[in-house]
Formats: C-alpha cells, structure tokens, sequence
C-alpha cells in the first residue's frame, strides 16, 4: 500500500478549497467582530452615543475591506 503512494500526484483541490474558505472566514469574521466591539464600547461605554460608534465602526469596516480585500496575483 505505502509502495503505491507517489509524492505530488494526488489531487489536493478540496483541500485547498477548504483551507482559502477557513482564512477567508477567519478574516471577514474577525473584521465584523472588531467593527460589532467598536461600536457597542463607544455606544454604551464612553460618552460618544450611537452616532459616534456607528460612524466609528463603519469607518473601521471600509479600511478592513479595502486592507483585506484579495489582491491580484503578481503576474511572472
């Protein structure tokens, strides 16, 4: 059985399918979980209010999408 494995043969494109939807999650995850904390520490923690946090937050979220956004590959 180990006699019929050849090393870079197998077909891996499940795995990377799974391994770009795990970071893509973790990044746009993590980028609504730090817009969602910003605006509820403003709201009720400071005294800012809601306008504050909303704005606050919807400024966060379009710097991380254009920061986390998927660049172009570099063409070789």
């Amino acid at each position: 059985m180990a006699s019929e494995f050849h090393r870079g043969e197998m077909d891996i494109s499940e795995q990377v399918a799974t391994f770009h939807l795990f970071n893509g999650m973790t990044k746009w995850g993590s980028l609504a979980l730090a817009a969602l904390l910003t605006l509820l520490v403003l709201w009720f923690c400071t005294p800012a209010g809601f306008l504050a946090g909303f704005v606050s937050a919807a400024v966060l979220v379009v710097i991380g999408v254009i920061v986390l956004r998927e660049k172009p590959e570099a063409a070789h």
